[in-house]
């Protein structure tokens, strides 16, 4: 079958992949083969030139059998953090594997809820993703379900997988799921249901099309799929829906695989850019007539061009850039707090360390988290 053309081509891809994918129900192993299919697809998509990151569940799938615990019934807390601590070694083992067949690097990146929540941590999670990816390594997610208490847990890759997309400004997430995509009813018993080929708004009826969790293993349903759309969406990702269970899903959703697929009306960049300019503002930074033109030509907002810092702020919280005159050149996320903005406001980047005692970031405030 010839390749279609996808309603979005992405330059940066999220791909979430559920434990019934990864990990065989009666053996409590790794399925190879659909590993290495899947291994083979990020490599053609990174030969092509894309940026690839896998959010992966599986953890707690592979330590349970390990550990002993029952397979018939939902696991508690502390058990589901034991069996995580097991399973995750075994899971970034097998991705590192397969991977490095076809030269490619991983890291593994494990996140909680609050480190998408939280301004500072969601700036240095985005931060490790992008030097990651710069490099061409391909960051395998999961929750870190080692340490998370209830209250700052995800709770399902499908939320998860969105707020990474969102956070990276990745262009696509691909859910890998039990079904080729949103159904008016449940398939496994309303044979009348059929597929949703397109969404562009979730809408209450687009919501009672939603089921629950499907099984012990997996703890996303369609419910928490239709979450992470309307997250993903927001950030103006496209997202689709597709069956995982077949060998090589992402070339078999390049060859026109059913799925369901969730088109936002904006794009990465404008809808992050949108979300700065809506923050409430939490200080201003005064630059000279040099730094106002670089940042016309889109450039970072460097030390060296600003004159004078006000307020009180926190590294992450939004900013107002206003030239000599007053006038607001721009709105961003600073990389620096108030107190250390003020120590190094004129230097050039090179006198950076010396003045804080550390490195730090070059930039002010980073052109993507600029608003002009």
């Amino acid at each position: 079958m010839a390749a279609v053309t996808l309603p979005v081509e992405p330059g940066r891809l999220v791909v979430k992949i559920g434990s019934n994918l990864l990990v065989d129900p009666t053996t409590g192993t790794l399925r190879l083969d659909w590993l290495a299919g899947m291994a083979a697809d990020v490599a053609d998509e990174r030969g092509a030139g894309r940026d690839v990151i896998l959010v992966s569940s599986g953890a707690i799938a592979l330590g349970r059998r390990v550990l002993g615990f029952p397979t018939n019934r939902p696991l508690v807390l502390e058990e589901s953090q034991a069996a995580a601590a097991v399973g995750q070694i075994r899971l970034s083992r097998g991705w590192e594997a397969v991977l490095a067949e076809h030269g490619i690097v991983t890291a593994q990146v494990l996140l909680t809820l609050e480190d998408s929540s939280n301004r500072r941590r969601y700036l240095n999670s985005r931060a490790t993703l992008n030097a990651l990816l710069g490099r061409g390594v391909v960051p395998i997610v999961n929750e870190n379900d080692t340490v998370a208490t209830d209250e700052i847990r995800f709770g399902d890759n499908d939320r998860l997988s969105a707020q990474v997309a969102s956070m990276a400004g990745a262009d696509l997430l691909v859910m890998l799921s039990d079904f080729d995509g949103l159904f008016t009813g449940d398939p496994r018993r309303d044979h009348n249901a059929r597929r949703v080929d397109f969404v562009r708004e979730i809408t209450p009826e687009i919501e009672a099309m939603a089921g629950e969790a499907g099984s012990v293993a997996s703890k996303g349903g369609m419910r928490t799929k239709l979450m992470a759309a309307a997250t993903a969406m927001r950030s103006g990702s496209a997202m689709a829906i597709m069956d995982g269970s077949v060998n090589r899903p992402l070339t078999a959703l390049r060859n026109g695989a059913a799925c369901t697929w969730f088109l936002s009306d904006a794009d990465p960049a404008t809808a992050r850019k949108k979300w700065i300019a809506g923050m409430k503002i939490r200080g201003r930074l005064i630059i000279d007539s040099g730094a106002e033109m670089a940042l016309g030509n889109g450039n970072s907002l460097l030390p060296a061009g600003v004159v004078a810092v006000s307020g009180e702020f926190g590294r992450g919280d939004a900013v107002s850039v206003r030239n000599r005159d007053g006038r607001e050149v721009g709105r961003g996320l600073v990389s620096y707090s108030s107190a250390d903005a003020r120590l190094v406001l004129g230097l050039k980047s090179s006198e950076i360390k010396s003045r804080l005692g550390y490195p730090a970031r070059a930039a002010l405030v980073h052109r993507d988290d600029l608003v002009i």
